[in-house]
C-alpha cells in the first residue's frame, strides 16, 4: 500500500509540473510609461551625484542600460517579436513629452560606452517614429535648439563625440534642425572638426557635415545662395587644400560625388569647372592608391559632363570663388 502511494503521488507531480508551465507566466514587460519614468529617475540620479560611489555608480549604469535595451526591444523588436506601431508611438510621446532627450544628452559623458550606445539607438529610432501622423520629434528638436548646439559642440570632446555624433545625425533628419545649424556660427567648427588629427572623429565629423548638405536640398540651396562666398572660401582653404591625404579626399567626393546635388551646388561647380579641372589635374600624390586614382577620374567626370537642365542660377554671375 505504501509502494502504490509513492507511485501515485510521483504520477501526480509529473503531472502538475507542466501544468505551472502552461498557468503561470514569465514577469510581463514595462509599459512604455514605466520604463520612461525610471529611465528619468536614474539619469536624474547621475546628473545629481556628480561622484558617486564606484560600485553604486555601476549599478545604475547598468539599470540604464537594461532599460534602454528594453526600449531598443520594444522600437525593433526581437526574435520572438515583432515591433508595435502602437507601443512605439506612445514610448514616443512619452520621452518627449517627459524631456528625456535633454537629460540624456546631458548624462550621456557619465554613462559608460554600453550605455551610450543603448541609449543612442533609442535616441535615433525615436527620431523618426510618427505620433498621430506626426513626427512629434521635430517640433520638439524646434523648441529646443540649444540642444543640436551642445551635440555640436561635443565634436570638441574625443571621449563623447562619437556617440554625440550619431544622435546629431538623427537629428538632422528634420530640416529645423539642419536650418539653425546651417545658419549659427557652429558650421565653421566643422571644417575644423574634419581635419581632426583623430581619424575616428574626423570620419565621424565628415559624416555629420556630409548629412548636413545633402539631407535637405531647398534648404543646402537656401543656405548656399546666401553664403556661398565665404563657405566656399573656407571648403577650399581649410579642406581641398588641407595638408591631410584624407580631408582632401574626402572633401573632393562631398559635392561632386553626390548623385543627388543641390541645384546651386551644381551651378557652382559648373560655373569653376575650368578652374576645378586644373586643381584635379595637379593634385597628385607621390603614394596614390589605385582607389584614390579612381576617386579622382570619377569626380573629373562628374564635373566634366555636369550641366543644368533648368533655367541658369542667378547668382552666377557674382560667383567669383576661387576652387
Amino acid at each position: 500500500m505504501k509502494r502504490a502511494g509513492k507511485e501515485s503521488n510521483h504520477a501526480f507531480m509529473c503531472v502538475a509540473l507542466p501544468k505551472k508551465g502552461l498557468f503561470f507566466k514569465s514577469k510581463a514587460r514595462r509599459t512604455p510609461s514605466e520604463l520612461v519614468g525610471q529611465v528619468r529617475h536614474l539619469l536624474n540620479y547621475m546628473l545629481r551625484n556628480n561622484e558617486p560611489r564606484e560600485a553604486k555608480r555601476k549599478e545604475k549604469i547598468s539599470e540604464l542600460s537594461k532599460l534602454f535595451l528594453e526600449m531598443r526591444t520594444l522600437l525593433y523588436g526581437d526574435s520572438e517579436s515583432e515591433p508595435v506601431p502602437e507601443t512605439c508611438s506612445q514610448l514616443t510621446k512619452v520621452f518627449f513629452e517627459g524631456d528625456i532627450l535633454r537629460l540624456l544628452i546631458n548624462c550621456l559623458p557619465k554613462l559608460d560606452l554600453e550605455a551610450r550606445q543603448e541609449a543612442t539607438h533609442v535616441a535615433v529610432n525615436l527620431q523618426r517614429q510618427q505620433v498621430n501622423s506626426r513626427l512629434i520629434a521635430s517640433d520638439y528638436m524646434e523648441q529646443n535648439a540649444d540642444l543640436v548646439d551642445v551635440l555640436v559642440l561635443g565634436y570638441g570632446d574625443p571621449n563623447i563625440a562619437l556617440s554625440y555624433g550619431p544622435l546629431l545625425r538623427g537629428c538632422i533628419r528634420h530640416q529645423v534642425v539642419a536650418r539653425h545649424i546651417l545658419e549659427s556660427e557652429h558650421l565653421k567648427l566643422f571644417f575644423d572638426y574634419i581635419q581632426s588629427p583623430n581619424f575616428e572623429l574626423a570620419s565621424d565629423a565628415a559624416a555629420t557635415f556630409r548629412e548636413l548638405l545633402t539631407r535637405h536640398k531647398s534648404t543646402v540651396s537656401e543656405f548656399l545662395s546666401r553664403n556661398y562666398q565665404w563657405f566656399f572660401q573656407e571648403y577650399n582653404l581649410k579642406l581641398l587644400d588641407s595638408p591631410n591625404y584624407i580631408t582632401r579626399r574626402q572633401a573632393i567626393k562631398l559635392f561632386v560625388a553626390n548623385p543627388h546635388k543641390p541645384r546651386d551646388v551644381a551651378a557652382i561647380l559648373i560655373a569653376n569647372r575650368s578652374k576645378l579641372l586644373q586643381f584635379l589635374g595637379s593634385f597628385n600624390l607621390d603614394r596614390a592608391t589605385e582607389e584614390f586614382e579612381a576617386d579622382k577620374a570619377q569626380v573629373v567626370k562628374e564635373i566634366a559632363v555636369l550641366e543644368l537642365k533648368d533655367t541658369p542660377f542667378p547668382a552666377l554671375e557674382k560667383c567669383g570663388i576661387a576652387c
